[in-house]
């Protein structure tokens, strides 16, 4: 049996070739693709619901528009810095910063051993002055006896005219001197409740009721009524503010000053309270303008006081206008706070089935801390508070608790 012709197989030169490879960018481009789809899919799976705040939509019933508004603070009609008449040392200060006083109360007492060593020596004097008039009151019942044995023997002509004339000389002369020791004794009384008023003046009462909020000195320093001293010497004991007498003092531009009227209702937001709406009105618009500043001071007080309002808080105050009948149909009111300006146009997001909607709305006037909405909302509806402006269309939430 013959062999096999083996020289007639041949390999093809396509065959021979070498695999072809896969360019770099088409691998580049297809990590990319991958790596694409898995971020989008981890972070569909891994984000969670933002947390939001709604409030309902409300129903205008009517109300006072707002006017205008303006910033200030919380003062005290009455706050005063209580001072000694006197320059003395404190021995005791009764008041620490919170404490309520009353009327008459005793806040400190000064060193008193100068004014007690006066009081002492004017009432000496005064004991002695009074010695001396009853002295002088003995020698005239004395000259007065004497006048009259010399008028009666002037009567039998048995003395000298010049007798009678000297006994007369010398009643008149001690009642002229007991006139002035009484005036010396009247001196003397009016040197006593001088001492009397210096020693008083060593304790230091409350003028008022009310709330120390400065002790302004301590035990062992000097006080004095006047600057002295350097920094050595108070010129205060404590700061008392009759808390009875806050009000709301803010400025208002002189452009809108004839909007403002005594009387007129105002709603006050304490910075401190944000959501807190305080019932005032205004006390009285105080009749000079600052140049500097080109405003008006206008003082409103509050409607009822809370322990809350502390003097010196910051607060923002809405000056309403006349009361206002309900609105027409189809107007509503929402917080302010739900607004987002994009651009010049107000926009809402209505909260539906754990997600928002983003919803343009038309506004109108301002009602304090509320907006009136034209058209865009519907009475009861869900809007979100917090957090609205970093909404998007369609994104989940979920209501915070």
């Amino acid at each position: 049996m013959s062999s096999p012709d083996l020289s007639a197989l041949r390999i093809d030169e396509r065959a021979r070739r070498a695999p072809r490879r896969l360019g770099w960018r088409t691998v580049a481009g297809g990590l990319v693709v991958v790596l694409a789809v898995a971020a989008s899919l981890f972070f569909a799976l891994s984000e969670k619901p933002t947390e939001v705040e709604l409030v309902a939509v409300r129903a205008d019933s009517g109300g006072r528009a707002a006017l205008l508004n303006a910033s200030g603070y919380i003062t005290p009609r009455q706050r005063a810095t209580i001072a000694a008449k006197i320059t003395a040392r404190v021995n005791e200060i009764y008041v620490d910063e919170g404490m309520q006083v009353e009327p008459g109360q005793v806040l400190a007492r000064l060193d008193d051993s100068d004014a007690r060593a006066r009081l002492i020596s004017a009432m000496a004097e005064r004991a002695a002055t009074a010695a001396t008039l009853g002295d002088l009151h003995v020698n005239l019942e004395n000259a007065q006896r004497e006048l009259r044995r010399i008028e009666e023997l002037w009567d039998k002509k048995l003395v000298a005219e010049q007798n009678r004339d000297q006994a007369q000389m010398a009643v008149d002369s001690l009642k002229a001197r007991i006139v002035l020791a009484r005036e010396q004794v009247g001196a003397a009384e009016a040197r006593v409740k001088v001492a009397q008023q210096d020693l008083d003046n060593c304790t230091v009462r409350a003028p008022f009721g009310g709330i120390v909020v400065s002790k302004d000195a301590q035990r062992g320093e000097m006080v004095s009524p006047v600057s002295a001293g350097g920094g050595f010497t108070r010129t205060g004991i404590a700061t008392i503010v009759d808390m009875a007498s806050l009000e709301i003092e803010v400025d208002v531009n002189e452009s809108y000053i004839a909007r403002v009227k005594a009387g007129q209702p105002v709603t006050a937001v304490l910075d401190a309270y944000p959501d807190w709406q305080i019932p005032a009105k205004v006390r009285t618009v105080i009749p000079t303008a600052d140049r500097q500043k080109a405003t008006v001071k206008v003082r409103a007080t509050f409607d009822r006081l809370d322990p809350r309002i502390l003097p010196d808080m910051g607060v923002k105050v809405t000056f309403l206008g006349e009361e206002r009948a309900p609105s027409a149909a189809g107007r509503v009111l929402v917080s302010r706070a739900a607004l987002v300006d994009e651009g010049g146009t107000p926009v809402v997001f209505v909260h539906r089935d754990g997600k928002v909607e983003r919803r343009a709305v038309r506004v109108g006037q301002v009602r304090g801390s509320d907006q009136e909405v034209v058209a865009g909302l519907s009475e009861g509806e869900q809007v979100v508070t917090t957090g609205a402006k970093q909404l998007r269309d369609g994104q989940a939430v979920r209501v915070k608790r």
